[in-house]
């Protein structure tokens, strides 16, 4: 069986979100795209606070200078698509107030058809806590628990009960209800996330840095999941960040996912072998606009099925 795959949806300052994101997603899903892909980038900090991803010295991209938001992108994606899943790759949920971003996600699967993932992280960045966290940034993983107990109670049936922390639901109808039940996958890269998700999640959001480095966190993750107990099977969705340039990578240290589309494929048909039910492919980075973000797009999904992937 084929590896399902997952465009990113135009979301940086390069292009024009009311046009280009209803144009690029159709033409996603006539491609052949499974699904389609928003992250979630809150402000650009000048000067910045600390690097991109935390570490220091890395310089925050030029296009995160106006990064849409994504629950507004996926809508106008929803609006435009019949088939597509719409997911977040990642949503950093503890900058989200727990019951609004519930019933945020329960509309627009509702109105989709049953068509969201629900991809969640805590996040890195100290100025995005600061503006816009409902508790420090220190506190990220008991907010995101606490978000995940508000979610499945407010898509449960009514009436809807929570007595948290931030949230209290003393007794409410609250609705409309979900499509049917969202899955919630996490951005997990270590064993305390990783034991949340086991226990609390559907599935699993890696981000590609290597076959033999996303292999081996796969097997130690099923070896948690079957030490903890867990009977579902875990959802996965590999998203990899394309740098695709004009001519090929030269080099034998060439990074995963960085030269041109030929060298993207073989990245892709190599991770596919991991078996990952997904991979997302994001390369809205390196297009100039949303034409040229189609034509790559269409180029690396015929060149990936005709490498099997």
């Amino acid at each position: 069986m084929a590896t399902r795959l997952g465009l990113s949806l135009p979301q940086m300052r390069q292009y024009s979100i009311g046009k280009d994101v209803p144009d690029v997603a159709r033409a996603a899903e006539e491609i052949g795209y499974d699904s389609l892909w928003v992250f979630e980038r809150a402000l650009f900090p000048e000067p910045a606070t600390q690097g991109l991803y935390g570490i220091e010295g890395m310089p925050w991209p030029d296009q995160y200078r106006g990064v849409a938001d994504p629950l507004v992108t996926l809508t106008l994606a929803a609006a435009a698509t019949e088939r597509a899943r719409l997911g977040t790759s990642v949503l950093v949920a503890p900058l989200h107030i727990p019951f609004q971003l519930a019933k945020a996600l329960a509309s627009l699967d509702a109105a989709s058809g049953g068509r969201v993932l629900a991809g969640l992280g805590t996040g890195w960045s100290v100025d995005e806590y600061a503006a816009a966290g409902i508790r420090p940034i220190e506190e990220r993983g008991k907010v995101l628990d606490e978000i995940i107990d508000v979610c499945r109670a407010v898509w449960g049936p009514d009436p809807v009960v929570h007595d948290g922390r931030i949230t209290k639901i003393a007794s409410a109808v609250v609705g409309p209800k979900p499509a049917r039940p969202i899955p919630i996958l996490l951005a997990a890269s270590n064993k305390r996330a990783w034991r949340r998700l086991v226990d609390h999640a559907d599935g699993w959001l890696p981000v590609g840095m290597g076959v033999k480095q996303i292999a081996a966190q796969w097997r130690e993750l099923q070896d948690l999941a079957a030490e903890r107990g867990r009977k579902e099977p875990i959802q996965t969705v590999l998203r990899v960040n394309c740098v695709r340039l004009p001519k090929a990578y030269e080099g034998a240290d060439r990074p995963p996912f960085q030269g041109d589309v030929d060298q993207i494929v073989e990245d892709l048909a190599a991770h596919a072998q991991i078996g990952l039910e997904e991979i997302l492919v994001d390369l809205q980075g390196t297009a100039r606009d949303a034409q040229e973000l189609k034509d790559v797009a269409s180029e690396v999904f015929e060149k990936a099925r005709a490498a099997g992937v």
